[in-house]
C-alpha cells in the first residue's frame, strides 16, 4: 500500500510538470562575429509564460559576470556588471511570446566566451549556454563577379576592409596572383611603404598609395 501511493505521488508530479514545466532552448551552433559590430544571442522557451513571477536572468559561465537581469517585469540594469551597461538589452516586446534572446551591441574581443541564459518562473527553472566563439578582427571583402578585360585594358580590383582600425594601423596589405602553379606577389604594402622598393611607383601602387593617403586624412578629421 505503502509502494502504491509512493507511486501515485511520483506519476502525479510528472503529470504536473508535464504540463506546467518548459524547455529552455539556444542556438545549435557557437557563435562568430565581428569587432564593433552587434549579436545577438538566442534564448527562448517552448512555450509562452506567465510574466508574473518571471525571472532570467543571464551569466558568464567562467567568472558567474551578471550580464542581463529580467526581474519583476522590467530590466534590472542598475545590478548588471558594468561593462555591459548600456550594451546589453532584451527585446523588451518578444518576453511575452517567450523569446528572452539578449541583444549585445559594440562585441569586443573580451565578450568572447560562453553565457547561461537562466530562466525562473511558477517555481521551475530552465537554462541553456550560448558560446560567443570568435570575435573576427577584419572583414576583408571584394567583388562576388569575375572581371573581363582586353589586353591592354586598365582594370580595377576591389578590396575594402570592414574595421575599426584606423589606416594608419594598417600594418600589411599584399595582392598576389594565385594560379594551380603559382603564387606571385604583385603588390605588397607594409608600414607605410611599398615593397619592392623602387624609384618610381607604378600606376597600381600609387593609385592605392593615394586612396590609403585619402582615408587616413578622413579618419584625422573624423577625430
Amino acid at each position: 500500500m505503502g509502494f502504491a501511493l509512493f507511486f501515485l505521488i511520483l506519476h502525479i508530479n510528472q503529470f504536473v510538470y508535464f504540463f506546467i514545466g518548459f524547455i529552455v532552448r539556444g542556438p545549435s551552433d557557437p557563435l562568430v562575429s565581428h569587432l564593433g559590430s552587434p549579436v545577438v544571442l538566442p534564448c527562448y522557451v517552448d512555450k509562452p509564460l506567465p510574466v508574473e513571477d518571471l525571472k532570467v536572468e543571464w551569466r558568464r559561465t567562467d567568472s558567474e559576470t551578471l550580464v542581463h537581469l529580467y526581474q519583476d517585469g522590467e530590466s534590472r540594469a542598475e545590478v548588471q556588471q558594468q561593462d555591459y551597461h548600456d550594451r546589453a538589452h532584451f527585446f523588451t516586446d518578444q518576453i511575452q511570446h517567450g523569446n528572452f534572446s539578449l541583444h549585445l551591441d559594440n562585441l569586443r574581443t573580451e565578450d568572447k566566451g560562453i553565457y547561461r541564459c537562466k530562466v525562473y518562473s511558477q517555481q521551475f527553472a530552465g537554462k541553456t549556454l550560448v558560446e560567443i566563439k570568435d570575435v573576427e578582427y577584419l572583414q576583408v571583402s571584394g567583388s562576388d563577379e569575375s572581371i573581363s578585360a582586353y589586353v591592354g585594358e586598365d582594370v580595377t580590383l576591389n578590396c575594402s576592409v570592414d574595421s575599426h582600425i584606423k589606416p594608419e594601423h594598417i600594418e600589411q596589405v599584399s595582392w598576389r596572383k594565385t594560379d594551380e602553379d603559382e603564387d606571385i606577389l604583385v603588390l605588397l604594402y607594409q608600414n607605410n611603404f611599398f615593397f619592392p622598393q623602387i624609384h618610381q611607383m607604378s600606376d597600381t601602387e600609387t593609385e592605392l598609395s593615394s586612396s590609403l593617403m585619402k582615408s587616413q586624412k578622413e579618419t584625422s578629421l573624423s577625430d
